[in-house]
């Protein structure tokens, strides 16, 4: 069995020290950064907001000391600017300043064709639209067995989904959700399951999307499984940046078991499972409603089940792939982990009941974003 290569990258917001609000310092802290990291290190649509993108590898050691390494040159250079990277899907709290777009042709031109996603009627930007996601590469794959294999794996995206939900809070309110991040990304054109598509459709599909106007280019294809265009890989894009490092190379391991795992089926066109659009769309929303506290629809047979149990299941699914880069037993451990301290927003929520401060929350998942 070919062991594939994996590679994340992350959002954070920056936050201020003293405030923990988000402030517009990405441009500093880039070029900070930059100097050791190069373009390991890169802006995103906001100022408030950094990306760091690990090389691809088949290690999973490697991927977690790579990690910790590029979240520590990160810290330094926001310490410098006064300020803290954050990973959290959703800001806790609300900006004291207006949030800035950042400066390149390509950002200037997102913010004008979608300006009701990115900014108010003042033209301020708006606060709802800063959300960060932990994205997840496995390769080598060319475009069209990424392809297959995201049809292949659209149905377990809600389970990794709930386990990724770290988004509570937003604006300085309890929004009621694991996963608020999973609501605001939506509002943007694509956001969702992968279409059932042959390269040939997919090509024509997204070119009539770009010729249409609803989409920049073939880069905004913002699918919950996409083929990366840019690196030969599948893209799963379903998590919220996460704080605790073990959950994000967890994230990693089970997207690559996964796809080990699927791939067989893949190679062998074996058709995808038939999943009907809505049970998948209902899928993704309780998910990001209840996350691992509720319920979930199973991947094989749509029923609703406790999302553990759909957890434990997807294990079970890709225990051949996971034992194949000898993860298994890893994963079973972090797993029993998460399970009995609770994912993220169920961490999150426990800070605030223990402190009674949002503040208190912000200085938790900074903590834990710099490895405390």
């Amino acid at each position: 069995m070919k062991i594939l290569t994996m590679g994340v990258e992350e959002e954070f917001v920056l936050v201020d020290r003293m405030t923990r609000a988000p402030v517009n310092r990405a441009p500093e802290v880039i070029r900070r950064a930059s100097r050791e990291l190069g373009g390991q290190v890169q802006a995103e649509l906001f100022t408030a907001q950094i990306e760091i993108c690990t090389e691809p590898t088949a290690s999973r050691s490697d991927l977690r000391d790579e990690l910790f390494r590029l979240r520590g040159v990160v810290g330094k250079a926001a310490r410098q600017e006064r300020c803290m990277p954050v990973a959290c899907g959703t800001p806790v709290l609300p900006p004291e300043d207006p949030l800035t777009v950042t400066d390149t042709d390509r950002y200037r031109l997102m913010a004008r064709r979608f300006a009701p996603l990115v900014t108010r009627r003042d033209g301020t930007a708006r606060d709802g639209g800063l959300v960060c996601g932990c994205h997840v590469h496995v390769g080598t794959l060319d475009r069209e067995r990424a392809l297959a294999l995201a049809q292949h794996l659209r149905p377990w995206l809600p389970v990794l989904q709930a386990l990724a939900g770290n988004s509570p809070f937003a604006g300085r309110r309890d929004t009621g959700y694991q996963s608020w991040r999973s609501v605001e990304h939506a509002r943007w054109p694509t956001v969702g399951p992968t279409p059932v598509l042959d390269e040939t459709q997919y090509l024509a599909h997204v070119s009539r999307l770009v010729e249409e106007g609803t989409l920049l280019d073939n880069r905004m294809v913002y699918w919950h499984a996409r083929p990366s265009e840019h690196v030969p890989t599948l893209e799963v894009r379903v998590a919220d940046a996460n704080a605790d490092l073990d959950t994000v190379v967890l994230l990693a391991i089970l997207v690559r078991g996964l796809a080990t795992t699927l791939l067989p089926r893949v190679d062998a066109s074996v058709p995808p499972p038939r999943i009907p659009g809505a049970s998948l769309l209902r899928a993704h929303r309780l998910a990001a409603a209840q996350g691992l506290s509720g319920t979930g629809l199973d991947p094989v047979d749509g029923r609703e089940r406790p999302a553990v149990a759909l957890l434990d299941g997807l294990i079970d699914f890709s225990a051949r792939g996971l034992e194949a880069t000898g993860d298994l037993a890893w994963v079973r451990d972090q797993w029993e982990r998460i399970g009995a301290n609770g994912g993220g927003a169920a961490r999150q929520r426990a800070v605030f009941r223990r402190h009674g401060r949002l503040s208190a929350v912000v200085d938790a998942l900074a903590a834990a974003t710099a490895g405390r």
